[in-house]
């Protein structure tokens, strides 16, 4: 049996790293790409696991490697092809005004430039296989609601939103296009949480709010979200809606 492909970024932590492990099954071959490999990632019988070192602080390059690895593969090797696109990243955080130059590019890149860049390479590298293929964005409430002291992390879900969009319209046209989502996955108790919780409420005044998610146990789990996430993935409809949120399920 042909395996089914996953490529997923920020497979090494938090919701990424649970979306590894559970789709780490048989006849399953994921591709994770983060910064540092995850020791915990093993492939049971009957699945494949790849674990690249990527930086997509460098989208050109974590692009082309992509592709190149795709147009290296056999035909008929895969009986489908999706590419999730989960890495992100929160700048320091302060008013625009007061923001790091190269903290702003960063967020930009990781968060923005980065999907598009593998997304692009992901298509045309599979348009000739002949297979279903999904291209499944995480995206955020913040992409779709402004909040003050994160200019760079809005603004970046907000393009990924809107970039899908534009995407489903392209494939829309096509024989064989891909089906495409940017899917919010709720809040969830992560690193990137900690970040918010942690911040000076002078320089972030939603502080409180993020508290409270977590005192009120209204987070979570990354292995739930992620289990949320894959199921919407696998969804009959999925790819209807360009821009959604689980919560609406």
């Amino acid at each position: 049996m042909n395996q089914h492909l996953y490529l997923l970024t920020g497979s090494s932590r938090g919701m990424g790293l649970a979306m590894a492990q559970q789709l780490l099954v048989p006849g399953h071959h994921v591709v994770g790409l983060s910064r540092k490999s995850h020791p915990a990632l093993q492939a049971p019988e009957g699945a494949q696991l790849e674990q690249w070192s990527v930086d997509l602080a460098d989208p050109v390059a974590a692009a082309e490697r992509l592709r190149e690895w795709l147009q290296a593969q056999p035909a008929g090797r895969y009986a489908s092809a999706t590419l999730i696109n989960n890495a992100g990243v929160i700048p320091r955080i302060a008013p625009l005004s007061a923001s790091d130059p190269q903290d702003l590019a960063n967020a930009l890149r990781v968060g923005l430039e980065a999907p598009m860049q593998l997304t692009a390479a992901f298509l045309a590298a599979t348009e000739g296989w002949g297979v279903p293929r999904k291209v499944l964005n995480i995206s955020s409430g913040l992409g779709r609601r402004p909040m003050a002291s994160q200019a760079a992390y809005c603004a970046a879900k907000a393009g990924m939103d809107h970039f899908t969009r534009c995407l489903a319209l392209d494939e829309a046209g096509k024989p064989q296009g891909a089906r495409v989502c940017s899917l919010a996955p709720g809040v969830i108790d992560t690193d990137m949480q900690v970040q918010l919780r942690s911040a000076d409420a002078t320089d972030f005044p939603d502080v409180g709010n993020f508290a409270q998610l977590k005192a009120g146990g209204m987070l979570a789990s990354p292995e739930e979200a992620a289990r949320r996430v894959l199921a919407w993935l696998q969804r009959p409809d999925f790819g209807d809606q360009p821009v959604a949120d689980v919560r609406e399920a």
